[in-house]
């Protein structure tokens, strides 16, 4: 059976221009095509009408590059919206939390989610273990997500892709199934 058959929703989570500025996020992000790789499933997901749900992160912090107030807020060029694709616009990590996503895919009988977006680590991370949670079949694109390094606690930096690697390895088969663009392109 075609992964299409199961009239699977695409999540685009926070791609969201703010996050050019890669210094502000902790630099030497990995996964630089995530965007070309999430534009390429989009391509295929809208020539297949299948249910797509845009979702942007809304900072409630006044200095933040995804506050409404700054230009990061807005959506990536090639990953915008299109007349009648639904915006969802959260708070916190979770897509799921303080938003109407979960009703919408129950509306439409949705139960196999695919998931893209920015930063593994935080809003990824935190809607891939929600949907795994709620009991949706999940497929995690690993290359396309991407994050920025980190401090550790003692003031290490960490670099984004281990940070990437091992947040995917604390999602793989939990909460999701982790796979990459070609590999889902075959399957849908």
């Amino acid at each position: 059976m075609k992964l299409r058959e199961s009239k699977p929703a695409l999540l685009l989570i926070d791609f969201q221009k703010g996050f050019d500025d890669e210094a502000y996020w902790g630099g030497n992000r990995n996964n630089r095509d995530a965007e070309e790789k999430a534009a390429q499933i989009l391509s295929v997901w809208r020539k297949l009408d299948l249910p797509i749900y845009h979702i942007i992160h809304s900072s409630q912090d006044p200095k933040s590059r995804l506050h409404q107030s700054h230009a990061g807020f807005e959506i990536c060029d090639q990953l915008k919206p299109m007349a009648g694709e639904p915006l969802i616009i959260k708070n916190v990590n979770s897509a799921f939390i303080g938003t109407d996503l979960k009703e919408r895919l129950e509306k439409k009988g949705i139960t196999n989610l695919v998931i893209v977006g920015l930063t593994t680590n935080h809003c990824i991370s935190t809607t891939t273990r929600m949907a795994g949670n709620y009991g949706y079949e999940t497929l995690l694109i690993e290359d396309a997500t991407a994050t920025f390094d980190r401090m550790g606690i003692k003031g290490e930096k960490y670099p984004a892709e281990m940070i990437h690697q091992i947040s995917l390895c604390n999602l793989k088969d939990e909460f999701a199934t982790i796979i990459n663009t070609a590999q889902l392109l075959k399957t849908i």
